[in-house]
């Protein structure tokens, strides 16, 4: 049960790094928290082999959301640019 509470609080703490400097797009809030997820979930097993599965699922999961969240990022930013531009305003003429 510790080893699951470890890991929600490590990836919460992931995601709110992420979110610090510029509001975040949906898929850099998914890329961080399944990132999140399957870090701690990795490092929980890595962890667990060399004796210490805390922080391996703390460390996993800090690199999976920072690392999920810059994917995720970067394909909020290609989503953005592919858009088309607004169509023009209407101004009563």
């Amino acid at each position: 049960m510790k080893i699951i509470t470890l890991s929600l609080a490590s990836a919460a703490f992931a995601i709110t790094l992420t979110n610090c400097s510029a509001p975040a797009g949906p898929a850099t809030q998914s890329g961080a928290l399944a990132g999140g997820a399957l870090g701690a979930i990795a490092g929980g097993i890595i962890g667990h082999q060399t004796g210490n599965t805390a922080a391996g699922a703390a460390l996993g999961a800090v690199a999976g959301g920072t690392i999920g969240g810059v994917v995720g990022n970067q394909k909020d930013q290609q989503n953005y640019q592919q858009q088309p531009p607004p169509p023009p305003r209407y101004n009563g003429y």
